[in-house]
């Protein structure tokens, strides 16, 4: 995407030697000055925001003749112009003539209205669409929408907009937009009048901001979107909660809307639905991505991890130092040292349920993995997970560990295998929990998702975003191991997997098998979020695995 070029605030007469153009757009009917008003040129990622009175700069020194100056704002017809003609003006002063509301007649009838909500509804703080002018000026002014699909004609109350973190001192102003559809993408705003919002860090209510447009009389009907846009820079940032595997749509100014299968900006909606009015195709009020369902909502889970100790318990943790790595672990409990590893992107506190039970009977070692949690990683290296296998061992030799037990969660059940096949003689026993042993072993949606966001990533190429670009593409080109690997596994392993798990059964299966001292166990109405999902199961089934004589 092309950077937006810097925005120049000129009074008086429009300076077109620079190639820059100017000036105030007005009502036409009142000559008032109209605020935050979207200026671009048609099918391109170029534009600015008027400020709150009307004024406007922009850079066109890279556009031809005949391209199409573009300015928009509810409320008020669309305004055109090539970029030849509009030079050609002797005056700064652009208006804008407001739409005519065409009163429909109303008909009268008895309604039944009844309440959803549809949408993403996750407050999730682990995947995120993140705002930040300081760090991103590309594409900060651009926008994102979520698609609806509504069967009966139907009346949104509110607009709801989850958001993992808000930083900034003064209130950020962002605008909000209701699109028609058009060959699956977002067409033409509906609305009559803008909304926009100074939103401040008070007006988030646990975690969620809540625009009552109740009064606003806004009725739907079959495909539309909801999109946000943010208007002005501020000093700070703005999390807002994203669903993976949904889609959402993006685009910059006036260019090409472009679908995100990789995950959905937590936009909900509180609507009254008109049972009595007539049905328009399918019956999904909302379509979801092919992927949709894979990952459940963990949202409940994140939150109430946040509220223990584990994690950042400073009397239970303490730091390795390894080579480009300072390894953070927490130690709790007395007795036969288990290691607890967690998933990609994971921390510590995933293991909020298992840490007080295990504890109660083992000597329980919590790590955050290397690049995760509070163990960061300065290296430029690709991610492995012999790599993982290797600083577990360290920290055996450091903790003066012989011989340890390993319940390892996804990419931790990974490392575990990892750990018994190269350090077997320091391994008593291993649950390995939604494990793969090659990237095939993942559903295949997920894994073309995982292809997906990489991609995106490396367009993108955000510093910021390295580790987790690593921590990506470690999914992706690894586990290597082999079924000759499985078979040299000589230590007793449990292997576990929920039934509706993104590892694939019978991959799982095949693990079980192919280990010579391995039992299987395949958790009913589960997904890969069992340590979550079935706390008090699988603390007991990890408890009378570790007691069993082997």
């Amino acid at each position: 995407m092309k950077k937006l070029n810097a925005l120049f605030l000129i009074l008086g007469t429009v300076t077109f030697n620079a190639q820059v153009i100017s000036g105030t757009i007005l009502s036409k009917n009142e000559n008032q000055p109209i605020s935050y008003v979207k200026v671009g040129v048609e099918k391109k990622a170029l534009g600015t925001i008027s400020d709150e009175k009307g004024k406007f700069s922009l850079d066109i020194s890279s556009l031809e003749p005949q391209q199409k100056i573009k300015i928009e704002v509810p409320g008020y017809e669309v305004y055109q112009e090539t970029v030849q003609n509009f030079k050609k003006r002797d005056q700064d002063k652009i208006f804008l003539k407001e739409k005519t509301k065409n009163i429909q007649e109303i008909s009268i009838k008895p309604k039944k209205l009844v309440d959803k909500n549809w949408g993403v509804n996750t407050k999730t703080k682990h995947v995120i669409y993140s705002v930040n002018p300081l760090m991103n000026k590309t594409n900060f002014l651009g926008e994102t929408a979520l698609e609806f699909k509504a069967k009966k004609r139907s009346k949104i109350k509110n607009i709801n907009l989850n958001i993992a973190a808000y930083t900034s001192n003064q209130p950020v102003l962002m605008r909000y937009s209701i699109y028609s559809e058009k060959n699956g993408f977002p067409d033409k705003n509906i609305l009559d009048e803008e909304i926009t919002v100074q939103l401040t860090e008070d007006m988030i209510k646990d975690g969620t901001y809540t625009l009552d447009v109740n009064d606003r009389n806004i009725w739907v009907q079959g495909k539309f979107f909801v999109g946000i846009q943010f208007l002005k820079d501020f000093e700070g940032t703005i999390r807002i909660s994203a669903a993976l595997f949904r889609t959402g749509f993006i685009r910059e100014f006036y260019g090409d809307w472009q679908k995100m299968s990789i995950a959905a900006p937590a936009i909900n909606i509180d609507v009254k639905v008109d049972k009595n009015a007539g049905n328009i195709e399918e019956e999904n009020a909302f379509s979801y991505d092919s992927a949709g369902g894979l990952i459940p909502d963990v949202s409940k889970y994140s939150e109430e991890s946040e509220l223990t100790e584990y994690g950042k318990n400073t009397s239970a943790g303490n730091y390795l130092k390894l080579k480009d790595t300072n390894l953070y672990y927490e130690v709790y409990g007395e007795g036969e040292p288990l290691v607890l590893l967690h998933g990609n992107s994971g921390s510590i506190k995933d293991y909020y349920q298992q840490i007080p039970v295990l504890s109660k009977q083992y000597k329980v070692i919590v790590v955050d993995t290397r690049g995760q949690g509070k163990s960061i990683d300065t290296s430029r290296k690709n991610f492995t997970y012999k790599q993982f296998a290797d600083d577990l061992k360290a920290l055996t030799d450091q903790l003066n560990l012989n011989k340890i037990n390993i319940a390892g969660w996804s990419d931790g059940g990974i490392t575990g295998l990892e750990f018994a096949l190269k350090y077997p003689g320091n391994l008593n026993k291993l649950i390995a929990i939604g494990a793969n042993t090659f990237p095939g072993g993942v559903d295949d949606r997920l894994f073309s998702h995982f292809q997906q966001q990489i991609q995106v990533m490396k367009l993108l190429n955000e510093p910021s975003r390295f580790n987790e670009r690593r921590l990506l593409n470690l999914m992706v080109t690894e586990p290597s191991i082999s079924t000759k690997d499985l078979n040299k596994i000589t230590s007793p392993v449990l292997v576990i997997a929920g039934d509706k798990d993104v590892i694939k059964q019978e991959h799982t299966e095949f693990i079980a098998k192919e280990i010579p001292h391995a039992e299987l166990k395949i958790y009913k109405d589960a997904t890969h979020m069992i340590p979550f999902e079935k706390a008090d199961e699988l603390n007991a089934d990890i408890i009378q695995f570790l007691n069993k004589n082997n």
